[in-house]
């Protein structure tokens, strides 16, 4: 209990008197101890209600505010019922839709404000990337308040945020979006005897037309005596957490007429929507809306021009396209690269034998063809390192005209500039290489596909011989239609990750997570996976994830074989307490087969390879924006054919991720728009 509340019950100051026969009085706190909500206190108001303008924006609605600040108060007394001391501990959560802002400009979200000396007993303002916390205590003499000041707080972005202010004593702690609280100590406690007689609450303003808040306002509420973070906080919308808003701003009405159903609400402005041809814009016209069938878009007039809100566009908002690249057949991967002095190259892997698959080089912006390689089925090249000397690693899936089956390592020849042969390797319908290094060794795995009829069988890890300049056997490991191998390490431990898409009978199998421990690879964790083709191991902040492709469910049964290519792939997490991958998120793709993971300024994005819908290879492969406690969320939807495989790069001109079709003699080069 706090300090507060042990004086009011000893000395009946915030109570009320229930009998005078013992001289005492019988204590109740001076208003409920539940969430208090100020934005529906003050829509009871009728005068309020013509001064306030109900909004929609990014699917969530808000009050706008008129520039009335005496429209937009009520007396604190119709919350505080027993007495009028505002509480020593509370907390407060607002929920505000910002635009950008001019620089030292300052806009009040709320006061409390004395009536008659016109002091700020408690207020709450923002600035371009601060906000301040004003409250006055009794004690002081001067004619200010106490200031507290967080900085670096980024409200002004036209997005939705929801802030939790708590204060307890000299401890004031501010979260934003539900992410780790900012804490502050005050030099003297929040005042313990707060008198709030006669004062008013405003809400977007000090009483002023100066420091008039501009911006949406979804939640305001006191929460007496505790703080509300635990309360709202984690939560699958931070930026929309709720403790308590109006209702009105929950579900819009809908009434139905002779003309139809239209929206009908005292706070929303009237809509007037003009169809047909585009119709002049002008004063008169100003806040309408025009529909253009045609276009298939909605326009609001800003009394000069029509200003597009929904529109639709032949390309995506940040994503367009910036090279159609003709290759020479079909392309099963594709592999981008850096050589240091050189220049950025990208590697097809053809599936045509002849000619070959090739060496883009990319040149004024532009990749050009560079080299051509004789290839039999290549599925995947890697480039890989090893000191100063550079590598390709290619895997063919079929025979040469020997009969046998090789696969290619080639080595960057820097008087040349080009790659040549170095090692030929043994390798079984290779579907993947993937290179790493393991204190200053070098490896190579190549998942071994089949052998024949035979899924499963070996693939290999295979270690650099700094004697010999050779890749040697190092380790063999079972594996079922192996399509991929991905390394990746988390602190001092190394693993790799086999997709294994098909043991003879069934493509519902498992996949599995080696660990490195001595000199060899061992078993670390199993996930059941449908025809898995790809992983994607990824780290956002302090994070680790493993995303699979799944392409496929088939199974061989007494009914007949079911074969879906609609399904689920899974983005796992890591549980570090029990030291094992857990289920994350399950994302519905069409035959997946690569996951690509980018980042892009401070945002973070998953492309998926879709490839396949069971009777079209015309489908979208999807970008996902990770949304923190949503997981990652569709973003855009990217036209594509029998896609297979994603990269991203970037250049002195720009980011952009790359496409290579399987169904197609065509791959797409796409630019990333910034802002």
């Amino acid at each position: 209990m706090s300090a507060l509340l042990l004086v009011c019950l000893w000395l009946g100051i915030c109570g009320h008197q229930t009998g005078l026969t013992t001289g005492l009085t019988s204590w109740a706190p001076c208003t409920d101890l539940r969430p208090l909500d100020m934005l529906s206190e003050m829509t009871n108001s009728s005068n309020a209600l013509s001064h306030l303008r109900m909004v929609q924006s990014q699917g969530s609605r808000g009050f706008h505010l008129s520039t009335s600040p005496h429209a937009l108060s009520f007396p604190l007394s119709r919350l505080f019922h027993n007495c009028p001391l505002f509480p020593e501990e509370f907390s407060l959560v607002l929920t505000v839709k910002i635009p950008s802002i001019p620089p030292k400009k300052n806009e009040y979200l709320f006061t409390v404000v004395t009536e008659r000396s016109r002091h700020v007993l408690l207020g709450m303002r923002y600035s371009e990337n601060k906000v301040h916390i004003l409250f006055w205590s009794p004690e002081e003499t001067n004619e200010w308040q106490t200031k507290v000041t967080f900085r670096g707080i980024l409200l002004a972005d036209n997005q939705w945020h929801t802030l939790i202010l708590a204060v307890s004593g000299i401890s004031v702690s501010l979260t934003v979006d539900c992410s780790v609280p900012l804490d502050l100590v005050l030099d003297k406690p929040f005042p313990a005897s707060l008198n709030t007689s006669g004062s008013l609450i405003y809400v977007g303003s000090r009483r002023r037309q100066k420091g008039f808040f501009t911006g949406l306002l979804r939640q305001l509420v006191l929460l007496p005596g505790s703080d509300a973070t635990s309360r709202i906080c984690p939560n699958s919308k931070p930026r929309l957490a709720e403790l308590s808003i109006p209702e009105v701003l929950k579900e819009l009405p809908i009434k139905i007429d002779d003309s139809g159903a239209h929206l009908k609400y005292p706070y929303e402005t009237d809509m007037k929507v003009t169809l047909g041809p585009q119709p002049p814009c002008t004063d008169t016209e100003m806040s309408k809306f025009w529909v253009d069938m045609s276009l298939k878009g909605l326009f609001l007039c800003n009394g000069v021009k029509w200003i597009p809100v929904l529109e639709r566009k032949e390309k995506l908002d940040y994503v367009e396209d910036y090279q159609n690249l003709a290759t020479i057949s079909e392309t099963m991967g594709l592999e981008i690269f850096h050589i240091p002095d050189v220049g950025h190259f990208a590697v097809m892997a053809n599936k045509n034998t002849q000619p070959g698959s090739v060496l883009y080089r990319w040149t004024d912006g532009k990749f050009v063809v560079y080299q051509y390689f004789t290839t039999y089925q290549a599925q995947t090249w890697k480039y890989f390192t090893i000191g100063k000397r550079i590598f390709l690693a290619l895997a063919n899936l079929e025979r040469n005209e020997d009969g046998t089956e090789h696969s290619i390592i080639y080595k960057w020849n820097p008087v040349k500039l080009k790659f040549l042969p170095y090692q030929k390797i043994r390798t079984y319908s290779a579907r993947d290489w993937e290179a790493f290094h393991i204190d200053g060794d070098t490896f190579l795995a190549v998942a071994n596909h089949r052998e024949g009829n035979n899924h499963n069988i070996n693939s290999v890890i295979y270690k650099w011989n700094s004697s010999s300049g050779l890749f040697e056997v190092n380790q063999t490991i079972p594996t079922s239609g192996a399509y991929d191998w991905e390394f990746f390490s988390i602190g001092p431990y190394y693993f790799l990750v086999v997709a294994n898409t098909f043991n003879g009978t069934s493509t519902n199998i498992q996949s599995t997570i080696y660990i490195r421990l001595g000199n060899s690879f061992r078993p670390f964790q199993s996930m059941m996976t449908s025809g898995a083709s790809d992983w994607e191991f990824f780290r956002i902040q302090d994070r680790f994830f493993l995303a699979v492709a799944n392409s496929h469910s088939y199974d061989i049964g007494t009914q007949g074989p079911k074969n879906f290519y609609v399904i689920n792939s899974t983005i796992y997490e890591l549980n570090i307490t029990g030291q094992q991958f857990e289920k994350f998120q399950d994302i519905l793709t069409l035959s997946a087969v690569d996951w690509e993971f980018f980042t892009l300024g401070e945002d973070y994005f998953l492309v998926v390879a879709n490839s396949f819908d069971g009777s079209s290879f015309s489908v979208n492969s999807v970008i996902y924006r990770w949304q923190g406690y949503e997981g990652f969320v569709a973003a855009h939807y990217l036209p594509t054919y029998g896609c297979r495989d994603w990269e991203a790069f970037t250049t002195n001109t720009g980011s952009y991720i790359m496409y290579s079709s399987a169904k197609e003699p065509v791959s797409k080069v796409l630019k990333l728009r910034t802002r």
